[in-house]
């Protein structure tokens, strides 16, 4: 069955070094990062989890972009329609619709306030396993969170996009509210916070499931990486941190402690 609207179902890192990526990614998600096998994209790598689920790609920049780092593509039933929406709810179209061979059917988007997102209709009839917020999904995403100047005014955009609500809040202090992110009963993928009083840079961030969060933090220092925040308690007992590869693309991970 295919994924449903507004289910993350792919996580793609742009980088000047795909060699370092692969090194440093292989050690900290435990995933394996297959050589290209489609030279003519620029050399576009599929990374796998453990399962043998492919839930990442590696790419170069295109020619001009300067700005390196993870980005999320979120299902969508008619990307054209969607990209139609996002202009109608204030936001802008980056690039596309294009087709993707055997892949389906794209557009990179911004929301109201410049945050970029992409959209995908996929040609396959089987869903994305990228996102599979379940117990043991080691490599897989397991929660997304949006850092934004305007949390009220994202959760109006995304809830006319996807059909998101508001599905509770956690209080953060002077830093605001941590938001949850709902649709029905089962549909709790992330939260969305104030980049204002949290400081944290307004992006879309997600979050990996590791097997043992130290190890990961002490593999991504071993490997070029900084520790940004945490490891910090969350609730259900395990820990959750962020942290930077080498290039300084910011990733989240999320695991118990050994």
């Amino acid at each position: 069955m295919s994924s449903a609207e507004g289910t993350p179902v792919w996580f793609e890192l742009i980088t000047p070094d795909q060699d370092a990526a692969r090194d440093f990614y292989t050690k900290v998600a435990g995933w394996t990062v297959a050589e290209s096998a489609m030279p003519e994209h620029g050399g576009y790598r599929l990374a796998s989890a453990p399962d043998g689920a492919q839930v990442a790609g590696l790419m170069k920049p295109p020619p001009g972009l300067t700005t390196f780092g993870w980005t999320l593509y979120f299902a969508t039933a008619d990307v054209d329609a969607a990209a139609g929406r996002v202009k109608e709810l204030g936001g802008a179209v980056l690039f596309g619709p294009m087709d993707i061979p055997h892949v389906g059917r794209f557009a990179t988007v911004a929301d109201p306030q410049g945050i970029v997102f992409n959209l995908l209709t996929g040609s396959s009839p089987e869903g994305s396993q990228a996102f599979a917020a379940a117990p043991g999904a080691l490599g897989h995403g397991v929660w997304i969170e949006l850092a934004t100047p305007d949390p009220d005014g994202a959760f109006a955009f995304y809830g006319k996009m996807f059909g998101w609500e508001k599905a509770g809040a956690m209080p953060m202090g002077e830093a605001g509210d941590y938001a949850f992110i709902g649709k029905g009963a089962d549909f709790r993928p992330g939260a969305v916070m104030s980049s204002t009083t949290t400081g944290a840079p307004a992006r879309w961030n997600w979050y990996v499931h590791v097997a043992d969060i130290d190890a990961a933090i002490a593999a991504a220092k071993a490997h070029g990486g900084a520790l940004l925040q945490g490891p910090d308690q969350i609730p259900g007992g395990d820990y959750s941190a962020n942290v930077a590869d080498a290039q300084g693309c910011q990733l989240g991970l999320v695991g118990p402690r050994k």
